[in-house]
């Protein structure tokens, strides 16, 4: 039955978005509100932004419609799982209130960053407020259990960090949804593994927001006005999800769940392309003297598109990279070590990055030479 409720979710997401999305689509045309085109950008021509706006709302209706037929037809929820499962999402859906709130703020006038990174590290406070921190590394370079002093401010930097690193990635059409789609689908199966059908719905529901969004991110056609964007609003509340789902799949909690092992290093593999080009572009900026929060165009997508891939081509190969990394992970973290895993990663990650930028050099070289 519980299958019945995760589809169920699904469909009510997908069709809730897909009525709101061109109605989003017809009011950012009227007043205006588009994402206008610059030198750092892809897009030539300006876009609605605002499609992020149809995300929360979806998702908050879906799960609470959701739960709320569960119950009615006589499901019982034990008290025990309850007692963490409502603080959580209650907390979690005041955290989600916020930055959705300060993402329409920013995608309409504008918000500075400053304001931003408070009312992120305001909202990421709510995860430990809660009782969600991550509580163990499962052995990553030696290091199981987590005291409250080292655990709780880690997870607010993590929150803040997987928040940043979405709105970081989204660069191309149908990048970020992209890599969340694939990430939310990832930990639907997790959850689903560990018996945790609430989390599983979450997942599944922000799911079915994406489809009928990537299909107008991607496919959508400008010049008929059926494209558009998810801009800050979009990009805060799914990095915001996502980094909920890996924080609450790494946590030990042998009330509620058994233990996984390598939990921590699966839970976070499903985001190892957003996090490391994060990692890799602010250490760039600061080697060469720039100021960390500087745009410029050094990710991972500008490097693709550098060695003349076109942006359906770099998303698509991105999205495959994300599936290969996390079931490289999943599959062989019972037989190697965390930090193992965890190193063979960044060194894949490093090389590809220096293979990437000799294709580039090579291209640039050779567009030099012809003329």
């Amino acid at each position: 039955m519980f299958i019945l409720y995760l589809i169920f979710a699904f469909i009510i997401s997908v069709f809730i978005a897909r009525m709101l999305i061109p109605r989003i689509l017809l009011i950012s045309m009227r007043k205006k509100l588009f994402d206008i085109p610059d030198s750092r950008k892809v897009h030539k021509k300006a876009i609605p932004r605002l499609g992020g706006v149809s995300f929360f709302p979806t998702v908050l209706f879906t799960f609470c419609f959701i739960y709320a037929i569960r119950l009615l037809r006589g499901d019982v929820v034990a008290s025990i799982y309850a007692g963490y499962l409502l603080p959580e999402l209650l907390l979690f859906a005041c955290g989600m209130t916020l930055l959705y709130l300060i993402g329409i703020a920013d995608d309409l006038v504008g918000v500075r960053y400053r304001q931003k990174f408070i009312i992120q590290i305001a909202c990421a406070s709510f995860f430990p407020l809660s009782g969600l921190w991550i509580n163990n590394l499962y052995g990553l370079f030696g290091i199981y259990a987590l005291s409250p002093y080292v655990g709780i401010p880690f997870t607010v930097l993590a929150v803040v960090f997987i928040t940043n690193a979405i709105n970081l990635i989204d660069g191309i059409d149908g990048l970020a949804s992209g890599l969340s789609s694939v990430a939310l689908l990832i930990f639907t199966f997790l959850f689903i593994d560990k018996g945790l059908w609430s989390y599983a719905m979450l997942s599944v529901a922000t799911f079915g927001v994406l489809v009928p969004f990537f299909y107008y991110n991607v496919f959508g056609s400008a010049e008929r006005s059926r494209k558009i964007f998810m801009g800050d609003t979009g990009s805060l509340t799914l990095g915001y999800t996502l980094s909920f789902l890996a924080i609450k799949y790494s946590q030990v909690n042998p009330n509620v769940t058994s233990y996984t092992e390598g939990a921590f290093v699966i839970a976070f593999s499903t985001l190892i392309i957003p996090a490391f080009d994060v990692v890799r572009v602010v250490l760039v900026r600061i080697r060469e003297g720039k100021s960390p929060f500087e745009p410029d165009k050094n990710h991972i997508h500008h490097k693709l598109l550098s060695i003349g891939l076109s942006p359906r081509k770099a998303m698509t190969s991105l999205l495959c990279m994300s599936c290969a990394f996390s079931a490289v992970n999943i599959l062989l973290m019972p037989y190697i070590n965390n930090t193992v895993m965890l190193i063979a990663d960044i060194v894949i990650w490093v090389g590809l990055n220096l293979w990437w930028d000799y294709l580039r050099d090579n291209r640039l070289k050779k567009a030099a030479f012809n003329e």
